[in-house]
């Protein structure tokens, strides 16, 4: 339990970086820029990605396999690309299909609500599928797709 709780502080300390830049760079194409609200968004969205990856993978999950840094990488973005749509599929919902046009909407609707419920995905895509410690002696196939991590310690060994 408490490797998860260093996990998830670690998550959202890169996710906070993240959401400045998300925010940042939405506003800046939104208001600087003058583009469309859900473009601005996944361009924010992508930005972030780019800065969540690096603190992920060189700080967050520092201690994960790093045999397959492609493979990992390609599912980073396949599940990153599954949180842009929920965070800018939310965007759009309020934005276009529900009317809440103001800037205080479309920054609750991206910057609140899509990046909460995106996070809580993300965070679990990432530890189960993407950052998988790899256990000693387990080596992972080229190409394959390894099971979701498992947080049981050892037989005999107390839970932590």
């Amino acid at each position: 339990m408490r490797r998860v709780s260093r996990e998830a502080a670690k998550f959202g300390t890169v996710g906070a970086v993240g959401t400045l830049v998300n925010f940042l760079v939405f506003n800046l194409c939104v208001h600087g820029f003058g583009l469309a609200v859900v473009r601005s968004g996944v361009i924010a969205t992508v930005a972030a990605i780019g800065t969540n990856y690096l603190g992920n993978r060189h700080w967050t999950y520092r201690a994960s396999d790093k045999d397959g840094q492609s493979r990992e990488l390609g599912r980073f973005v396949f599940f990153s690309g599954i949180g842009l749509v929920i965070e800018n599929g939310i965007l759009a919902l309020s934005h276009y299909g529900l009317g809440y046009t103001s800037t205080l909407a479309d920054n609750i609707a991206k910057n609140v609500v899509g990046v909460g419920i995106a996070s809580v995905f993300r965070f679990w895509s990432y530890r189960t599928w993407v950052f998988r410690r790899q256990p000693a002696g387990e080596p992972v196939a080229a190409g394959s797709f390894p099971a979701p991590a498992d947080d049981s310690p050892p037989s005999g060994e107390p839970r932590g």
